[in-house]
């Protein structure tokens, strides 16, 4: 069999120089002075994917940024595997706290260092080398292979469903490859079954028409910020159980077989409690933290504010209140049927003298797959192989949305194979990429090629 290995440290430094490059790039997609580096970021990988030998590469064109496609599809009868990523970036504010300057890529104890490198510039660039690795060994590829790289994730991915809906038939596969997620912790891989939606409202309070003077008209009027905090306090138990009616009726149950893979975590709660310096944790009862965070729906208030906030006291009462509210949702829980629950529930008990005023947010579907599936269980022996520990089967509680779209429009198959780890600053000063998940992601990207 090739040695890939040998491969892969051969050409160490040529491939690690080549993603410095990219690296350089400032494709900060929510910034518009920077759309240049877009197209630039953008050319710059499809000139990559030509030179591995992919075919068809093109940088499609959006009313935002370019989307890049390629594809080499050699191989009738076998699978064929959509890969997933992004190239845009997060802004890099506050600049003052970065060791090295976000996009002058540095290595410094087997780490790099610079704005994408984790996320997710340097994931993407482990498939590109690992297909091309493949080519050049062995002259063909086992699968078929189709890429779809947007430049708007950190944006939300404003153009790429209707990219999907308009090319389905180009993009058909039988699974999508994403890494875009974290081991667990060093030495330990992960493959997320699971991604939490999310649904959004924010809530105003009006009582009288103007602030009064408490000592006029305490007790006698209502007070907006009482009102809030009586609505706000009949949404959970003490425990943090949502008694919204109807909140849990969709969810899906854990399995006894997710309740064991979340075991094997062996996440050690104490030590969270005491790193937060908590007097305890919180949440549902009958479930661990991880549970809680990953496969458990929640509803969270965010901010909660009105009245006099400055130096000293006014003895005011205030007319208004305000309160914003976020949900993670998970399968199959339908975000605008929580939202509807939610805003009956709190139109049902409002108290007294008060007027409220709902603006529903952000709404998306959470992600959910078998973890028994074919695929995946080839993706768990493949980081097996490699890293010498199985991966284990985990569910996420952030959000990316557009991993649900791709479940529904392109494949219900989605690998999430992540390369990074969960303290890699992505989205904060001095992200970096742990070299040894560089090296031995190419291993297990090539290995998973091979096995499917």
């Amino acid at each position: 069999m090739t040695n890939y290995a040998t491969y892969f440290q051969e050409n160490r430094e040529q491939h690690l120089a080549e993603l410095k490059e990219w690296l350089s790039i400032p494709s900060i997609s929510a910034l518009s002075e920077h759309k240049p580096d877009m197209q630039q970021a953008a050319q710059w990988l499809a000139d990559k994917l030509t030179a591995a030998g992919l075919e068809n590469v093109k940088i499609n064109t959006t009313a935002g940024h370019p989307i890049v496609t390629a594809d080499h599809l050699h191989a009738p009868g076998k699978p064929t595997i959509l890969v997933y990523g992004h190239y845009d970036v997060q802004p890099v504010d506050p600049l003052n706290l970065w060791e090295t300057p976000p996009f002058e890529p540095t290595i410094r104890g087997e780490k790099l260092f610079a704005r994408g490198a984790t996320d997710d510039k340097g994931q993407v660039f482990l498939h590109v080398k690992a297909v091309e690795a493949i080519l050049k060994q062995d002259g063909q590829l086992p699968v078929n292979i189709k890429f779809c790289i947007e430049g708007e994730e950190e944006i939300s991915s404003a153009h790429l469903p209707a990219f999907l809906e308009e090319n389905r038939e180009y993009l058909a596969a039988d699974a999508v490859l994403v890494s875009d997620t974290s081991l667990l912790e060093p030495g330990k891989p992960a493959i997320s079954t699971g991604l939490r939606g999310l649904c959004s409202l924010e809530v105003s309070i009006q009582t009288a028409n103007t602030d009064l003077h408490s000592g006029s008209f305490g007790g006698g009027v209502p007070n907006a910020l009482h009102a809030m905090v009586e609505l706000l306090a009949t949404l959970h138990d003490r425990d943090g159980k949502v008694l919204v009616e109807g909140f849990y009726d969709d969810v899906i149950p854990l399995s006894d077989e997710m309740h064991a893979e979340f075991e094997k975590q062996g996440f050690n709660e104490q030590k969270l409690q005491t790193d937060l310096e908590l007097t305890a944790l919180h949440g549902e009862e009958g479930y661990s933290f991880v549970e809680r965070i990953g496969a458990r729906p929640t509803l969270e208030l965010n901010g909660v504010y009105g009245g006099f906030q400055g130096e000293g006291s006014k003895t005011v009462i205030p007319k208004e209140a305000h309160a914003k509210i976020t949900c993670r949702l998970v399968a199959d829980q339908n975000p605008q049927d929580v939202l509807d629950k939610i805003i009956t529930h709190l139109e049902a008990v409002k108290p007294n003298g008060a007027k409220l005023i709902i603006h529903p947010g952000e709404k998306a579907r959470a992600f959910n797959i078998d973890p028994s599936g074919e695929l995946l269980q080839k993706a768990a022996d493949a980081y097996a192989t490699v890293y010498g520990t199985r991966a284990l089967f985990t569910k996420d509680g952030g959000s990316i949305p557009i991993v649900e779209e791709f479940s529904r429009v392109i494949a219900p198959t989605v690998v999430l194979m992540g390369f990074g780890l969960p303290d890699e600053n992505l989205h904060a000063p001095n992200e970096h990429f742990n070299l040894e998940n560089f090296d031995k992601g190419l291993l297990t990207i090539v290995e998973f090629l091979n096995r499917v």
